[in-house]
């Protein structure tokens, strides 16, 4: 059966599928990388969706974002193969080390890691927010030639308090989120 939209998030305390829009479908990955690609290519071929939207929680690099954001661009932050290939890019690999949604203004860096102190190289590369699955569904929606969405609500600060913090506000964003939804869903 396809759907029009499929949202992909890690936690379902983050959105809880009983106040999604009929007919929007949504599958949790749980954290990391490899649990959101291999939810995101196993929830595509079953719901075959003509676009994959991500919501999720994000820790600030960047100090003057705050609240819901809407993602233009993502790379791997944790990618790191010196001297086989720079920071960010995976060797002799043939797939893109960057990937471009259908909008938005800001930049993530997902690695498989929380993000508690300052890292140079995320204010180099103009990153944002950093999650830990963004990448992985890009790739997949990429691979399978899907169009991509994403939104992250700032939850901390990506320094020593952020798990504390990310564990007062994962479920902070959603109302926004839903008033986003509720716009796509008119389009």
């Amino acid at each position: 059966m396809k759907n029009q939209l499929l949202i992909i998030a890690a936690l379902e305390s983050e959105l809880k599928h009983e106040f999604l829009p009929h007919g929007v479908k949504i599958a949790y990955s749980g954290i990391g990388k490899i649990n959101a690609a291999l939810t995101t290519l196993k929830a595509a071929q079953e719901f075959q969706p003509k676009r994959i939207l991500n919501f999720g929680t994000a820790g600030k690099v960047n100090p003057s974002v705050q609240g819901l954001l809407e993602i233009a661009r993502v790379i791997q932050r944790d990618m790191q193969t010196e001297p086989l290939a720079p920071r960010g890019k995976t060797p002799f690999c043939p797939r893109p080390f960057e990937y471009f949604s259908l909008g938005g203004n800001y930049v993530c860096g997902t690695g498989d890691s929380f993000v508690t102190a300052h890292d140079p190289w995320l204010h180099t590369q103009r990153v944002d927010v950093v999650d830990m699955e963004l990448f992985a569904i890009a790739a997949v929606a990429y691979q399978l030639n899907i169009p991509w969405q994403a939104y992250k609500y700032i939850t901390d600060n990506a320094n020593k308090d952020a798990g504390k913090d990310w564990g007062e506000k994962v479920n902070h964003g959603q109302e926004l989120f839903l008033e986003k939804l509720s716009e796509i869903v008119k389009d």
